[in-house]
């Protein structure tokens, strides 16, 4: 056996890390997370509602707890921040991070329009920081085993040309299956208002759909780029939305396979949402957990069609159990320590925030008011 003393000096010393934001995603899903994980000093709490501070804080043994992101970002015990809150203001808060010398776990969507987006890649190249999106889909073990599937597949021709793309994306009770045992505080305070930073463009009546569907479905595009392994913007075929905004059919190519995003907002008990890759010779398909439900990964079917006298198969595929939401916090951790690319950064999602403003004027285009 090795020599204990030389074991434990090779051992990464924890991340020293901070949480601004203690609402109901940080108190039920971000902030036990990452508390849990051996690899994470959590050192900092920012909230402006104190007394949801204080609480939050003492629940979790937070030594320290600041009223704003500026005190975190002026502490120099914290080395990596996350971030979760209003859709507009925690982009602001994550470029102030950055620019204070934090690495950054940021909600998606990273930014609400593309000015900022493009600004929070700025900071992260001049501060030498790093920013990692919350796009937990891509964490996932059976997702993950998808991929691994659709890039074999791609690279030994066995399957023939990707032929299509989908994800059905109807959503239903996000919190369906959530752990009741998590608890949760609730302030009286009314938290500070989030900016405006919508896209100077849009009309003021369409700024909380269009909030509303990037998101929402900035996760599905985001995973389906994933599975096409394509880094590249997507370039925009047909849009086909509704009058409020959201529901119906985005078609795109990613890598020039079209791929479609059907969306929707249904009274649905569960969660409603799984993505098909189909091939010439098959198809790969992944269906998605209650969000909320922990230890349960995506399934994955795949089917190979007959070929050469032998029967089609199809087999479904179980990865190990795992819960989504901790395996990303897991990997930004990993990140920060190893100095390896995080797969969803801020580079990479600023294809997603230009998408998603250039989705929404060509809607508005057509119906004659953008």
């Amino acid at each position: 056996m090795g020599d204990p003393q030389n074991i434990a000096s090779q051992t990464p010393e924890p991340v020293r890390f901070a949480y601004v934001g203690a609402g109901f995603v940080a108190q039920r899903i971000h902030i036990p997370n990452f508390r849990s994980l051996p690899n994470c000093r959590f050192v900092a709490l920012a909230e402006a509602r104190a007394d949801l501070g204080r609480e939050v804080a003492a629940r979790y043994g937070i030594p320290k707890v600041y009223a704003s992101h500026e005190e975190i970002a002026a502490d120099p015990e914290v080395e990596a921040v996350g971030v979760s809150g209003p859709y507009a203001l925690q982009g602001a808060i994550a470029e102030g991070l950055l620019r204070a010398g934090k690495h950054v776990f940021m909600e998606k969507p990273m930014a609400v329009s593309t000015a900022r987006a493009e600004s929070i890649v700025a900071a992260e190249r001049d501060s030498g920081r790093r920013l990692m999106v919350g796009y937990m889909k891509r964490y996932d073990p059976g997702n993950l085993l998808l991929k691994r599937h659709a890039d074999e597949w791609r690279a030994s021709g066995e399957a023939g040309r990707v032929l299509l793309a989908r994800n059905h994306g109807f959503g239903g009770n996000w919190v369906y299956a959530q752990d009741p045992n998590v608890p949760e505080t609730r302030s009286q305070e009314k938290p500070p208002p989030a900016p405006d930073e919508c896209p100077d463009w849009l009309p003021e009546r369409w700024k909380n759909p269009y909030l509303s569907y990037l998101q929402q479905w900035t996760h599905n595009v985001n995973l389906l780029r994933f599975f096409l392994g394509s880094d590249e913007e997507p370039q925009i075929v047909a849009v086909d939305l509704d009058d409020d905004g959201m529901t119906g059919l985005l078609t795109l190519k990613i890598g020039g396979v079209r791929a479609v995003v059907e969306s929707a907002y249904t009274r649905f008990h569960g969660w409603e949402e799984h993505t098909q890759v189909y091939f010439e010779g098959g198809w790969l398909r992944t269906q998605a957990p209650a969000l909320m439900q922990k230890e349960q990964s995506a399934t994955v079917e795949v089917y190979r069609a007959a070929e050469d006298g032998r029967p089609a198969q199809r087999t479904e595929e179980f990865a190990p159990p795992a819960w989504s939401y901790r395996e990303e916090a897991k990997a930004f951790l990993a990140g920060v320590r190893s100095g390896e690319p995080f797969p969803s950064s801020a580079a990479d999602t600023l294809h997603d925030v230009r998408l998603f403003e250039e989705v929404y004027r060509a809607f508005l285009r057509a119906k004659g008011e953008a």
